[in-house]
């Protein structure tokens, strides 16, 4: 796991010279990478959503579009259309913006439901179907959303099938005090992102999302997992718990974040650590409990403290044992 680990901190330090002060968030964001799934990134304007995508893209020489979600957006406006070609009467496929390997989705619930539904298939099964016609999208492929949850005029809440497509929900925050100071140094005569260049390539982002799948996970790890997304779904205060994606969601970014810290074995500490990120977008609080302003993330909190932690040794089984 020592290949993974400098990949990532490669990436994670060239990054961290623009997003200052979001060490975990940038981590989140690079577990999500490794297991080639997409992010949601939720905040206010100007925290700094868009200069992350903008900086991963550029550590990693991927191509890197961005898709600006308006309500007038059409799906053709983000899939691609095909055109007639006088010349050569035959109709050629014009590809849209997410025909690239980093694609930014900016303020995706700005996109009418019908929009939306554009990137369903992209996001599951990384490929675009356009008048019958099938395209495989480029490797690696990562979809970068933003959005503001707290302006909601003009927006449209994302339907659970659009949530549930996203590995991570990832929360950026105001900076410390000290953190801004350093914001506003670093940005005095240029932007830091302007002076970003690619640390790895896509080839290795590629070996390391093929080495994480070999990371250990104990059967006892693999219950804990199970019993807590189980939790998700008879907790009294949730309408709809999370699916089956919810649990291969937190096995894999749990299988990440220990190779990112140079383990090749899953503890349950890991499980707690990516419980949040990867459930709460995917429950649905019941009408009763949003009345008390019951957040998702305070269900899975308490759902941590409640499902017992498996207390085995969890390590990878020595040569020995597996040879006998």
């Amino acid at each position: 796991m020592k290949d993974v680990k400098d990949i990532t901190q490669k990436v994670s330090d060239n990054v961290e010279r623009v997003i200052i002060g979001k060490h975990e968030e940038v981590r989140l964001v690079l577990i999500a990478m490794i297991c080639q799934g997409h992010v949601l990134i939720e905040d206010v304007p100007g925290v700094g959503k868009t200069m992350l995508a903008k900086a991963i893209a550029r550590s990693l020489g991927c191509t890197f579009r961005r898709i600006q979600c308006t309500p007038d957006m059409l799906p053709s406006d983000i899939t691609g259309v095909s055109i007639f070609n006088q010349q050569t009467r035959a109709f050629e496929f014009r590809p849209g913006p997410i025909m690239a390997q980093i694609v930014l989705t900016d303020e995706i619930n700005r996109a009418t439901p019908k929009t939306q539904s554009a990137l369903l298939e992209v996001m599951e099964e990384r490929q675009v179907t356009v008048d019958g016609v099938t395209y495989p999208m480029e490797k690696p492929f990562l979809v970068l959303a933003t959005q503001n949850p707290i302006e909601y005029e003009g927006t449209f809440p994302l339907p659970e099938a659009q949530l549930d497509r996203f590995l991570v929900r990832v929360r950026l925050g105001y900076p410390g005090s000290q953190d801004e100071i350093k914001i506003l140094d670093s940005q005095r005569v240029t932007h830091p992102v302007d002076k970003i260049t690619q640390v790895v390539d896509s080839v290795q982002l590629q070996q390391a999302q093929e080495a994480v799948k070999d990371v250990y996970l104990n059967d006892l790890v693999k219950e804990y997992i199970v019993a807590i997304v189980t939790a998700t779904r008879n907790h009294p205060d949730t309408y709809l718990g999370a699916s089956p994606r919810g649990s291969l969601a937190l096995y894999r970014t749990t299988q990440a974040r220990a190779a990112l810290l140079g383990r090749d074995y899953v503890i349950p500490d890991d499980v707690k650590a990516m419980a949040e990120v990867t459930l709460a977008h995917r429950i649905i609080v019941s009408p009763s409990a949003r009345i008390k302003n019951i957040d998702p993330r305070a269900i899975v909190e308490d759902i941590l403290q409640t499902v017992p932690v498996p207390g085995a040794h969890v390590t990878r089984p020595s040569k020995v044992a597996a040879s006998s």
